[in-house]
């Protein structure tokens, strides 16, 4: 499972012990309310996971570590593409328009970022200015041409929808890879890279 475990993934288990000295008090708070931590795209040593606790505003983020070993719950980004809209009425008529289009595309894919946090959580951490953040599975290269004809369609629906595309070398963002002709960047876990094909 160590090596199943990919940046975005929601991770339970953390407590404010395992929380170094002089942390912020807001941190602690959401440690102790049993919040999960996001896995960060980061060097992984000795099975501490690099992670990242969010906090009630955008500014408040915090990275640190969780060992393997104290994961007590995982969730993917693919499993919250499954997750009953009905329970989330204010999110509802937006991501219906997202899910009907990503299941057509035969992607995998699912959700990140704040709408992410509050599909996993039940917690209110969408405001009206949050991007909806997907990532899609890429293990084979998506051609340009497919890139290009799903940005055009996500364009088309008028949300404020930040993709990116996870290949097994890193992450590049959908519209950069539809748009650009030279070399997009892509984040891997110990670096970000000028790259002309993502997959090779």
């Amino acid at each position: 499972m160590m090596n199943s475990i990919q940046p975005h993934d929601l991770l339970w288990g953390m407590t404010p012990q395992m929380l170094g000295h002089n942390v912020p008090q807001w941190v602690i708070a959401a440690v102790s309310h049993g919040h999960p931590v996001v896995v960060r795209r980061d060097v992984m040593i000795n099975q501490m996971i690099p992670v990242g606790i969010r906090g009630k505003s955008r500014g408040e983020r915090f990275a640190t570590h969780l060992h393997y070993n104290a994961i007590t719950k995982c969730v993917q980004p693919e499993q919250l593409a499954h997750v009953d809209l009905n329970l989330f009425p204010h999110l509802k008529d937006r991501l219906e328009q997202i899910n009907i289009l990503m299941q057509q595309s035969g992607w995998a894919w699912g959700y990140t970022g704040s709408v992410g946090f509050e599909l996993a959580t039940g917690l209110k951490t969408v405001t009206p200015q949050s991007d909806i953040d997907l990532i899609i599975r890429t293990p084979e290269a998506m051609c340009k041409k497919q890139a290009t004809w799903l940005l055009e369609q996500l364009d088309q629906l008028a949300l404020k929808i930040d993709v990116q595309l996870q290949t097994p070398r890193g992450g590049v963002a959908l519209k950069e890879w539809a748009r650009t002709t030279g070399k997009v960047l892509l984040k891997q876990s110990n670096a970000a890279v000028l790259i002309e094909n993502p997959w090779q």
